[in-house]
């Protein structure tokens, strides 16, 4: 029987950050299954992302260690997912550390380290900064970043 690994997230302006994380997760099963907040849960936990999130839904199931990205909606589905896809793994990074921990009388909850240098909330700071000229040009770079990623996968 396959070991389910589930994860949430965001992925706002997928990085290399995300990509390790993702990667040391499906190392600790056999299946990933990656919740992926929808624009609407995220405003109720006061995040805008800059990639809507059928792209970053796209983006995610495109990553080669993704066995399935689903929306999340909302903070209960943790559990509901947990048993809908058997999962014997929760993991998330270091800085949820302790938020989750009523979820191990389920599962195993794992919490991995961040990458080092590069986070979502520090590209938004420093985009934070153009006007909005650049921001759509880099709205418009990641639409076809988008599009490569799917014509690849």
């Amino acid at each position: 029987m396959a070991k389910t690994v589930l994860t949430y997230g965001t992925f706002d302006l997928f990085h290399i950050g995300h990509l390790n994380i993702l990667k040391r997760l499906k190392e600790k099963g056999d299946r990933l299954v990656v919740g992926v907040s929808t624009d609407e849960f995220n405003a109720i936990k006061g995040k805008k992302p800059v990639v809507p999130f059928d792209q970053r839904l796209e983006i995610v199931q495109a990553i080669k260690y993704v066995d399935l990205a689903i929306p999340e909606e909302n903070w209960a589905q943790k559990r509901l997912d947990i048993k809908k896809y058997d999962a014997k793994v929760f993991g998330i990074g270091e800085d949820w550390q302790g938020k989750f921990d009523d979820l191990g009388d389920e599962v195993e909850v794992v919490y991995l380290p961040r990458t080092a240098g590069i986070s979502t909330t520090e590209m938004k700071r420093v985009l934070s900064e153009f006007d909005e000229r650049h921001v759509e040009a880099l709205k418009n770079t990641l639409d076809s970043l988008s599009q490569i990623v799917k014509e690849l996968s």
